[in-house]
């Protein structure tokens, strides 16, 4: 990025962007804490998506995220006051699972009401998604931004993104899902025993079975063909990976293949939302039918 930008961006580290994307693109990552037996870790930070799937794979709890507090948001955008930015554009993981988006909402709030921000601007999205589902949109704001466009307009190509992403995952096992009750169709499906394996869509936070498969093979195809029935054809579509290299490699290839083109952004499930995936799955994020409005601040 040369020179400064017009609209400073800032988002939060369950966006799970690829490792150096935040330097190339200029990406202010506000980062997540995650506790795992007893032991914080800020993600991004302190370890690594692949060090974290072993700590994960080694221990019997189940870890916890601690959102980012109103008191970190109102020190980022003062922050930001200080540098001399005017306008600030902030992507937050999804309300419905997180406090992060409100807290954000209330720090702009206490700010204006103090006077502090002084005619800066600062307009809050909740993405209503997880992880590369508003990890890619962001990219591709950043270089609306770059070209040019006004927030007006970059606003609007993430209503759009938003009001229309749907999550596709599909895990090897469930143990994590189950223990963390935050998926609640993975902490209710039962047929695991009878060695079926579910497709689990996550569309505004509300997540449902959509296919109950046996084996991991037939469950990617079945996968295969039912995305290909929700994108909009000759959309991106974006894939992330847990601790399971040969079962994800088998799923982007399929779905490569029945959509016609590769992704647009692979990436590894990070630490907050690992916590509630688990690192045993793969999920697909696509653009499908629009639902109506995103939110913002």
């Amino acid at each position: 990025m040369a020179g400064k930008r017009n609209i400073k961006v800032i988002t939060d580290s369950g966006c799970d962007l690829p490792a150096g994307m935040e330097e190339r693109y200029g990406i202010d990552v506000m980062h997540f804490e995650v506790m795992l037996d007893d032991v914080l870790y800020r993600e991004r930070i302190d370890v690594t998506p692949q060090e974290f799937y072993a700590l994960m794979n080694n221990s019997s709890s189940i870890p916890t995220t601690n959102q980012i507090t109103v008191p970190r948001f109102e020190a980022k955008f003062a922050e930001c006051k200080a540098q001399g930015e005017s306008e600030v554009l902030v992507v937050l993981i999804n309300s419905r699972g997180s406090q992060t988006y409100a807290n954000a909402v209330m720090a702009k709030k206490n700010l204006e009401e103090k006077g502090a921000l002084d005619g800066m601007k600062i307009h809050i999205v909740d993405s209503r998604t997880y992880s590369v589902g508003y990890g890619h949109p962001l990219i591709e704001s950043v270089k609306k931004i770059d070209a040019g466009q006004s927030a007006q307009r970059v606003l609007a190509y993430l209503d759009d993104w938003f009001s229309s992403a749907e999550v596709y995952i599909l895990p090897i096992n469930l143990r994590h899902m189950k223990k963390s009750g935050r998926i609640t169709a993975a902490a209710a499906f039962l047929g695991e025993l009878m060695g079926l394996k579910p497709v689990i869509s996550l569309i505004d936070g509300v997540s449902e079975v959509q296919k109950k498969v046996r084996g991991e093979k037939a469950v990617i195809d079945e996968a295969a063909k039912f995305i290909k029935t929700r994108i909009v054809p000759e959309t991106p579509w974006l894939a992330l990976c847990g601790d399971n290299d040969e079962f994800y490699g088998a799923m982007v290839r399929r779905l490569s293949k029945e959509i016609g083109a590769p992704p647009a952004m692979e990436s590894f499930v990070g630490c907050a939302v690992g916590t509630n995936t688990g690192p045993k799955m793969g999920a697909f994020v696509i653009k499908g039918a629009n639902r109506g409005k995103a939110t913002y601040s």
